[in-house]
């Protein structure tokens, strides 16, 4: 059987910390990269016998990239810090490796938790995301935020879930939400090459998320909670294009363009 090397990037994550790591038992190695946190994070990996690298923060793909490089093995599992391995992924996952002809990669479904609720409509299950993979094949993408596995080859799906429990407060929602929008900003930008944003963006790309989610991908079986998730992956639409503006016209306001790397971000934080 190949051996395999689980990843995980952290900050802050005392609360959810311990039940990743003890879903990741099983793999060969746990590599733990902390962005030096200030909670319990750190003294729970320590408990469960997990060493820990740590390193100022860089940005999610940066951070990532650095912990796979730390891995030893040739198969590399991502993990976030608020996922869960099941027994039945686990032993899927054992299968792929033991197997003759595996692929260089493997795609994988999340069982997403909002508000203490698994989400299944509204387009959030069960997206796939490839976190599987031999580490010779595989790199991060260097995007500021929701960066992935770039594979050479394919990726076919597994068929077992891994748990996500993700946004358990509205409070913490909003408090990612201004972060991510303006990460999201250069992901914008390089992928409409800088097109102007307009009045009419403001009204009609908000609307069209929540009408998707809620209604063409059925959010409203969800109950109260697909109608908040809905709600709220409207606003996101309708800081990030907000925030894109603003950037674009900075120069001709007379300001200097706002913050929308991690690092700077990151910097803000500190002398805010």
């Amino acid at each position: 059987m190949e051996k395999l090397s689980v990843v995980v990037i952290t900050h802050n994550e005392e609360r959810n910390i311990e039940r990743c790591l003890r879903s990741a038992q099983w793999a060969d190695e746990v590599v733990v990269v902390d962005a030096m946190s200030t909670d319990k994070t750190v003294e729970i990996c320590s408990r469960m016998k997990v060493e820990v690298s740590l390193r100022p923060w860089t940005g999610y793909a940066p951070q990532k990239q650095y912990a796979v490089s730390l891995a030893k093995h040739p198969w590399i599992l991502l993990l976030d810090a608020d996922e869960e391995v099941t027994p039945e992924l686990r032993d899927e996952i054992r299968g792929v490796l033991a197997s003759d002809l595996p692929a260089g990669g493997y795609q994988i479904a999340r069982k997403s938790y909002f508000l203490g609720q698994w989400m299944k409509h509204g387009g959030w299950y069960p997206g796939y995301q490839l976190r599987l993979f031999q580490k010779k094949l595989g790199s991060i993408s260097q995007r500021p935020v929701h960066e992935g596995v770039e594979l050479q080859g394919e990726a076919p799906k597994l068929s077992n879930p891994l748990n996500h429990f993700t946004y358990y407060s509205l409070s913490q929602y909003l408090a990612k939400l201004n972060d991510y929008t303006s990460l999201d900003v250069i992901n914008r930008l390089e992928r409409t090459r800088n097109r102007r944003i307009r009045w009419y963006h403001l009204f009609l790309n908000p609307a069209s998320v929540f009408l998707r989610m809620y209604v063409v991908l059925s959010g409203f079986r969800d109950g109260f909670r697909g109608f908040l998730l809905a709600a709220y992956s409207s606003l996101y639409k309708l800081l990030h294009i907000a925030k894109t503006w603003e950037y674009q016209t900075a120069g001709e306001r007379g300001l200097p363009a706002p913050p929308v790397t991690s690092a700077e971000l990151e910097s803000l934080k500190r002398y805010s």
